[in-house]
Parts: structure tokens; sequence; C-alpha cells
């Protein structure tokens, strides 16, 4: 049989064909998960086995499925099956296939955090969209959190009609409506508006040189975020300046 995924962080749909993948044999896995192809290759029919996933696998198995490794199903079957062969395995939290697995989610939690944080929208004019507007980001998630951060967007920027385009796929909002959409470019995003240069202009006067800490920086703002964020256009050029700015208000 062949076991498809609906779409690559499908958690849903690998937790309703594992007790079929814990009867059967190895299947023959592809690494092809991004472009969701057929996750599975052809594996012999087996009959479902008894399978008691323990409290908390849930939710540790559906963060996994939105990270990127390619090898984050294998791992969670692999997991599942000595927890059929070893009672007590699920209550050893040093066990090291644990621990990468609970690795794997902690990545995932901090990228929906990060996404949270560092969409940019641009407003750009559309006559199908309500009040003529549409609101559209472009971001590059490291992982598949897409799903997970919709919630999110949905509830902040509910009166707006809005799109997140990224390379793993896209979400547009209508104003009533959530739907989804494949992979997107760069080129696909609108360019820097007027509403753009009043933001940055504000972020330069808020911008506190005495706080100024870029270590703790580039950890809550990762540099690999600064090409799509307006504000990261500023950042060499405050920090830059702001030993001369901080004398400066010192001597104020």
């Amino acid at each position: 049989m062949k076991l498809p995924l609906r779409h690559p962080s499908d958690w849903a749909g690998f937790a309703e064909q594992l007790p079929a993948l814990l009867a059967g044999s190895d299947a023959s896995w592809t690494r092809d998960v991004g472009a969701q192809a057929a996750l599975f290759g052809e594996c012999t029919e087996a009959s479902p086995q008894a399978w008691a996933p323990p409290d908390g696998w849930d939710e540790l198995g559906r963060r996994v499925a939105m990270h990127a490794d390619d090898t984050r199903y294998a791992r969670l079957l692999a997991f599942a099956r000595r927890l059929q062969r070893e009672p007590g395995l699920w209550a050893d939290v040093l066990d090291p296939d644990r621990r990468r697995l609970q690795s794997l989610a902690r990545q995932v939690d901090r990228e929906v955090h990060k996404t949270h944080a560092f969409v940019r929208f641009r407003e750009v004019v559309d006559v199908e969209a309500a009040g003529g507007r549409r609101h559209i980001a472009w971001f590059e998630p490291a992982h598949h959190v897409l799903r997970a951060v919709a919630p999110f967007f949905v509830r902040r920027f509910a009166q707006h009609p809005w799109a997140i385009l990224t390379p793993l796929g896209c979400l547009h909002w209508d104003g009533q409506h959530l739907s989804g959409a494949g992979p997107a470019s760069r080129e696909d995003a609108p360019p820097e508006d007027a509403g753009e240069s009043l933001w940055l202009t504000y972020y330069r006067s808020i911008f506190n040189p005495a706080r100024l800490k870029v270590a703790m920086m580039k950890k809550e703002m990762p540099v690999r975020f600064w090409a799509n964020l307006p504000e990261a256009a500023l950042i060499s050029e405050l920090v830059r300046e702001a030993p001369r700015r901080e004398g400066r208000m010192r001597g104020s």
C-alpha cells in the first residue's frame, strides 16, 4: 500500500497510518517530504497493530511533524516501535531518541514565536479584496509552521485581508475565510512602500543606544530574518552610531 501525506506537516495523516506501519515491515522512505511527494514507498499490506500512545505523544508528534528535517517521520516511527517494545520508555526523559525528538519540537516552537514576531505586511491595492486593499508579507520560515501560526494572524488582523507568502506555502485571509496555497517566490511579494519609510523613521527615533546589546539582539532577532525586516536595513548604521549617540545623550 502507498501511504501519502497531504502536506509536509500532516501529523494527523501520519498518526492515522501509524498502527499499520507498526504492524508492517519497514517502509521505503523518500527524502522528498518538502515537495509533498508520497512519503512512503510500497510496503506489504498489514493489519493495524494495537497502539495506545502515551499522554503527550500526540503533542510531541504534532510539533516534530512541522520540522524541516526529512528524517522526522522516520524518527517518530522508530521511537513508536521502541515504545511498544519497552514498557516505561516514555518515562525516561534522558533517552537519546526522545531527547532528539524534543529538540526538534523546541526548534519548531521557536520558529512559531519568531514567525509571530517578524512577519511584516505591506499594503497593496487589490480590487478583489474588501476595501480594495490587501496586506501582503514575504517570509522565509525554516520549518513548516504556517498552519500553526495561522490562528494568531487571523485573530490579530481579522478585519484586514492579508496574505503571507513563503517558499514553503502561502496563507490567504479574505476577512472571513482562511485558505492555503502552494509555495511562492520573493518576486511575488510587493516592493517597499511609503508606509514602510514611516515605520523606519519611527524605528530610528525609538532606538536607544544605551540599551544596545548586539549579541542579545542577534539572539532575539536572528540574522537570517534581517533580509525581510524593514528595520534591519538600519541596524548596521545604528550599531555603528550607538557610541556617539550614547555619548551625546549622556552629555545632554
